[in-house]
């Protein structure tokens, strides 16, 4: 039976990867995060207690399940944060992601049979954003201490001896079991039904990702095999303003609540590549994979709402 890891299993990305895998008859999910679980589903998979900045503790629950792949979606992403608690940032970006791999060489090396796949998530932020949609061949140029985290990350897993793939992406968006951070199209929804005012950034480029589709894209990943670089993102190049306006049309709400602003304008700690987005056509072609259009995204997750509020 296979097994299959993922850390971070509270989060947006881990909990939809759980979510998929529970109950599947021919695999075993082990769903791992720090402290308890906090998926209201508990059945299906198995759930350790897992903090990947503690090596003994990595040592431990890697050694006890042996899983035949690793999804590592923990992470610190709060941009702004890891600017101001760069030591925070460092530990549970870079060393979590050394402990991993350095206890899964170690395991292999003890288990010649034992050849896990290490799949690991990393970001559109570690480009400059000079330009955009961005292809798998790209030079990476981080603009802030949370981009130099992940960058250094992904050189950790590729210098490894593991079978690893990096999947990256863009401005996940998604609905989950007790969340406390909410999503853009949530945010723009919720402000308009008020009737707030709100301004929204006219340049900054992305491909939005609905949490599903990066779910499916690093699934399609394990069930292939597959090594590498991939961009797992939504398929609609868009500014952040026209993501704005396409939340408000969908919903019927005021556009004219909706104030185009400049990214300058903002006063954030930490510097946001303007254009980003990803060219997702290797993803499509070596994994089959085919996200939902950022229409299609928001349709899914007010299916979800409205299951939640039944």
């Amino acid at each position: 039976m296979q097994k299959i890891l993922i850390t971070g299993s509270n989060g947006l990305l881990g909990q939809k990867l759980v979510y998929k895998l529970k109950d599947k008859s021919n695999l075993l999910c082990i769903a791992t995060a720090r402290g308890e679980n906090r998926l209201v589903n508990t059945s299906g998979y198995d759930y350790a207690s897992l903090d990947i900045t503690n090596y003994q503790n990595v040592e431990k629950v890697f050694s006890d399940f042996m899983p035949d792949v690793i999804i590592n979606t923990a992470a610190m992403t709060n941009v702004d944060a890891c600017e101001t608690d760069k030591e925070n940032c460092w530990l549970m970006n870079v060393t979590a992601v050394q402990n991993q791999v350095t206890v899964l060489e170690k395991l292999s090396l003890e288990n010649p049979n034992y050849k896990p796949q290490f799949i690991h998530l990393s970001t559109d932020f570690i480009f400059d954003g000079t330009h955009g949609p961005i292809d798998e061949t790209e030079i990476p140029h981080p603009l802030s201490y949370y981009a130099e985290s992940k960058l250094a990350a992904e050189n950790i897993v590729q210098a490894s001896t593991l079978h690893w793939a990096i999947a990256r992406t863009v401005l996940v968006y998604g609905i989950v079991d007790n969340m406390s951070r909410s999503n853009i199209v949530l945010w723009v929804k919720q402000n308009l039904e008020q009737g707030k005012t709100i301004n929204v950034v006219d340049d900054q480029y992305r491909t939005p990702t609905l949490a599903e589709d990066l779910a499916d894209g690093c699934l399609l990943i394990a069930e292939k095999g597959a090594s590498g670089i991939y961009n797992i993102s939504g398929k609609d190049f868009l500014n952040i303003l026209e993501v704005a306006h396409l939340v408000a049309d969908y919903y019927k709400l005021d556009k004219s609540l909706i104030k185009p602003s400049k990214s300058a304008d903002i006063k954030q700690p930490a510097k946001r590549p303007p254009i980003t987005g990803f060219i997702i056509d290797k993803a499509k072609r070596d994994l089959g994979y085919n996200p939902h259009s950022f229409v299609e995204g928001i349709q899914f997750l007010e299916e979800q709402l409205k299951l939640m509020t039944r």
